[in-house]
């Protein structure tokens, strides 16, 4: 049976996780702390499609009617 991922999907937007050198200057550019972030469980499938860990950060981007693409930042938690 073939597996399907669904990061191809057109309804799920594209995900990707934050190399640990941009990390600090994503959070001064928002001046906010690593918690502050939006949550995303290690158990949600995009994040084990991924293969992110707890305390990773996922980009989010999306595409926006009004502004083109959108990003979002998501902590990955247990």
């Amino acid at each position: 049976m073939r597996k399907i991922s669904l990061l191809d999907h057109n309804s799920v937007p594209k995900h990707e996780i934050i190399q640990v050198d941009d990390i600090k200057s994503l959070l001064e550019k928002y001046q906010i702390e690593k918690g502050q972030l939006p949550k995303l469980k290690e158990s949600d499938p995009v994040a084990k499609e991924l293969e992110a860990a707890v305390g990773d950060i996922v980009k989010i981007t999306r595409i926006s009617q009004t502004a083109d693409e959108s990003l979002y930042y998501r902590l990955v938690i247990e």
